[in-house]
């Protein structure tokens, strides 16, 4: 993904869940789409609450949609 260390499933998990937009996921989740966006690329990391966030509209563990990558 992105220059990161978190990758994420969000796109998957989108088109899994009826080809959620990302517009779609912002206003579940209360933020802008540019925000899902910038996150979706791995340019951005979420707060610990949209990321729960995010993983309650899915309905699956914060793991299933975030993924730590330790260097090394």
């Amino acid at each position: 993904m992105g220059g990161l260390p978190i990758d994420n499933q969000i796109r998957p998990l989108r088109f899994e869940h009826g080809e959620m937009t990302q517009q779609q996921l912002a206003e579940r989740v209360g933020v802008t789409r540019q925000t899902v966006n910038a996150i979706e690329l791995g340019k951005y990391s979420p707060s610990l609450e949209v990321a729960f966030r995010i993983a309650a509209v899915f309905q699956v563990p914060l793991e299933q949609v975030f993924q730590y990558r330790q260097s090394g």
